[in-house]
């Protein structure tokens, strides 16, 4: 069990320490190693994990709550975070449902196992190649935006394979960061998010034996797996941007106070309120969709599931930019805080979908097209 049973509890112990550097962490680009090793004396990775597989317990609801709260203080962590339970939360649904997942859950409760995932940016090609070997197969790939990864234990990823009799596929696997021939880049200088981690995955002939194969799909074409995975993860990731866009609301509003006198900044902090309640509502939608992990997977869930993380997106970002605006000149140096919190807000629109991506799926669903697939 997590030491403090109420994650809204140990946030507000934790938070403020790890507010304390995140500026420093922001302009040298270092990740949040130190936070790491809180989060896991706490057991906060495996909080996610069912208490009768050693883990927390805690509700799906409960941990995005916690890394909405966690992004006011500081959004790396929490983003980083975010990546290793959405695919504690896939491996808890699958469990719960009596499909495989169970080994990876006892496994995190454990030894506090950090996951890293790919999947997001791989979609539906995924990249790299993968050749047969004896027993298994070697995997060459250079895999980007690994979040977590200088800390990371298990990287969960998945590449390119032309089957000789299926064709064109993407195997899913799980792979140790000490497996031979993984290494880092060190590539991770971005506009936001600076202290994540996310540097690229380099696997250069990495031996991955057959019983690592989680899942076999048709390379370029939906499979329900993205049912699942889209939508623990979204709910969890978008509560990030969510505190990203409270707090930025919060400096402002505070900036606002001394030029309170200026007729326009009641309307500003006007537009900023309206701004920020649509980006919350589509927020805890997109929790409720979740359902605590008690939901059946469909298309038309995972569509719903992207659409609001549009909306999400685009709202956090309309939030920062006004926060900008109410907070006037003073909000323009370094020292407010608040433009760091703007960085780190534009990475909500690169998680998929992007928004263009998101109405065509979105568009292809609602005519009886495949989500993905060309009309032709």
């Amino acid at each position: 069990m997590t030491r403090f049973l109420d994650l809204q509890a140990l946030v507000q112990i934790i938070g403020p320490r790890f507010a304390e550097g995140a500026a420093e962490r922001d302009q040298n680009d270092a990740f949040v190693a130190a936070n790491y090793e809180v989060l896991k004396t706490h057991k906060v990775f495996s909080a996610l994990v069912p208490a009768d597989l050693g883990g927390g317990g805690v509700p799906h609801s409960a941990m995005c709550a916690f890394l909405r709260r966690l992004a006011h203080d500081c959004p790396s962590t929490a983003l980083a975070l975010s990546m290793h339970q959405h695919i504690v939360a896939a491996a808890a649904y699958h469990h719960r449902n009596g499909r495989p997942g169970k080994a990876l859950l006892e496994r995190v409760a454990a030894a506090q196992t950090v996951l890293i995932s790919t999947g997001a940016n791989d979609w539906m090609d995924s990249n790299g190649a993968m050749e047969r070997a004896d027993g298994g197969f070697r995997v060459s790939a250079r895999k980007p935006f690994g979040s977590g990864s200088p800390q990371g234990d298990l990287l969960v990823t998945s590449a390119a394979f032309d089957d000789p009799t299926e064709g064109p596929q993407v195997l899913h696997f799980a792979v140790p960061f000490s497996a031979k021939g993984i290494s880092l880049a060190d590539d991770w200088q971005t506009l936001g998010m600076r202290a994540t981690g996310s540097r690229t995955i380099i696997l250069d002939r990495v031996f991955v034996p057959d019983e690592a194969i989680a899942l076999r799909r048709s390379r370029g074409r939906f499979h329900p797996a993205w049912n699942v995975i889209l939508t623990v993860a979204l709910p969890l990731i978008m509560s990030v941007y969510a505190g990203v866009a409270e707090k930025a609301a919060e400096i402002a509003q505070a900036l606002a106070r001394k030029r309170a006198g200026d007729p326009t900044v009641p309307c500003l902090i006007g537009e900023l309120t309206n701004a920020l309640t649509a980006a919350q509502l589509a927020t805890d939608d997109m929790v409720r969709l979740a359902n605590d992990l008690d939901f059946t997977m469909s298309l038309d869930l995972t569509n719903a599931m992207l659409v609001r993380k549009t909306i999400v997106a685009e709202r956090v970002l309309a939030t920062v930019e006004k926060a900008l605006e109410a907070a006037g000149g003073a909000g323009f140096y370094r020292a407010a805080g608040l433009e760091r919190f703007l960085r780190d807000a534009h990475g909500a629109q690169f998680h998929p979908l992007p928004a263009k991506r998101q109405c065509a799926f979105t568009g292809r669903v609602a005519l009886g097209l495949d989500p993905i697939a060309d009309a032709a």
